[in-house]
């Protein structure tokens, strides 16, 4: 008698594609089911609420929307309110590098810190001395101008 030419290894292997092939006809023959079920015109509708959502559901008939201006409509980000700030402040200078030619001048007001070039300053400054000043809205904040020492 002679024994079979397949070892039991190749047995197991081919079965289990066999089983693969036979799951995966039996998966395409559910999605066909699935996909025809149920499915009418009205179930593949989409629509779009009043707040631009998309629902499955039909708008309210009688729903009144609100009529919105095309002038009313903002693009970008709104420009920040200007404040109104003091013409004429008191402060000391905190910090002050005459080689950087920079410094920072504490309000005596607001206690805000505030940023002082060697270009807008008046007189000589040093730091510890009380001086008058102006400001303007910089890039970065508020930047004193017309710096004077206070007598």
């Amino acid at each position: 008698m002679g024994r079979s030419q397949q070892s039991f290894q190749k047995k197991e292997n081919e079965q289990k594609k066999q089983k693969k092939k036979k799951d995966k006809e039996k998966k395409r023959e559910e999605r066909k089911m699935d996909a025809e079920k149920g499915k009418s015109e009205e179930d593949m509708f989409a629509y779009v609420d009043e707040h631009g959502n998309i629902t499955s559901t039909p708008p309210d008939p009688g729903y009144k929307a609100k009529e919105i201006k095309a002038e009313d409509i903002q693009i970008g980000v709104p420009k920040k309110e200007e404040i109104e700030e003091e013409t004429i402040r008191n402060g000391t200078v905190t910090f002050f590098n005459d080689s950087k030619g920079y410094g920072f001048i504490k309000d005596h007001g607001s206690n805000e810190s505030i940023f002082v070039h060697i270009n807008n300053i008046l007189e000589p400054i040093s730091e510890g001395n009380h001086v008058i000043f102006e400001t303007e809205r910089g890039p970065r904040g508020l930047n004193a101008i017309g710096v004077k020492l206070l007598r």
